[in-house]
């Protein structure tokens, strides 16, 4: 994975320069290169990396309906909205591995998603082991949980600027308000509450 691994000695190279194209934004592109209002610019090679939907947008292009038709992607018109990043209010029996507002997408994802995957495996036992089918994030545990992921991420840098950390390129968020798509408070917090919340009978979760 790339990570962070030479970003910034890229950028320091001498024959590499960084243009804010919202200071000059792009007019065209050229037989030759790119043109923007500044300049036109020679490339051999044009690569489009122009964005993408991050998190939530696997979500967003699956027509995932729940209770009375309720649509995912109309429940998360705001922002989403989850309990601890694994289940959503009126979606009963969705399990989310890897999404909004859990450790996974904000820890080294391969080895986090394990977590995840082991607490839904035990939450599936337990309710095999007592005759159960349906699993129900209550409204009140998501609201919960929503508020303290936004609180967390308060204390980040990246919470007050523009970036898909915030949902604000995502297509679930079109007000152009900035949302949380990043659960912040660290792994080893985020396995203590799916801890207790399993201890406790998996306390938020409506399990018949």
């Amino acid at each position: 994975m790339p990570l962070e691994s030479g970003y910034y000695e890229v950028f320091n190279q001498p024959h590499v320069e960084l243009v804010d194209l919202r200071e000059t934004p792009i007019v065209e592109v050229t037989e030759s290169g790119i043109t923007t209002t500044a300049s036109d610019r020679d490339c051999d090679v044009i690569v489009l990396a122009t964005g993408f939907d991050a998190v939530t947008g696997p979500f967003e292009r699956i027509d995932i309906q729940g209770e009375g038709g309720a649509r995912l992607v109309d429940a998360w018109t705001d922002g989403p909205q989850t309990f601890l990043g694994l289940g959503v209010a009126d979606f009963p029996n969705l399990f989310i591995l890897v999404g909004p507002h859990n450790a996974a997408t904000f820890c080294n994802m391969p080895r986090c998603i394990e977590h995840n995957v082991e607490w839904v495996a035990d939450l599936l036992e337990h309710m095999s082991d007592l005759g159960l089918t349906r699993v129900a994030v209550e409204a009140e545990a998501q609201k919960a949980w929503t508020a303290e992921v936004h609180e967390a991420a308060e204390r980040m840098l990246f919470s007050k600027v523009e970036s898909w950390f915030t949902g604000k390129t995502s297509a679930s968020v079109p007000t152009g308000e900035r949302s949380v798509l990043l659960y912040t408070g660290g792994f080893p917090r985020f396995q203590e509450r799916c801890e207790a919340v399993a201890a406790e009978g998996y306390a938020g979760f409506e399990l018949t």
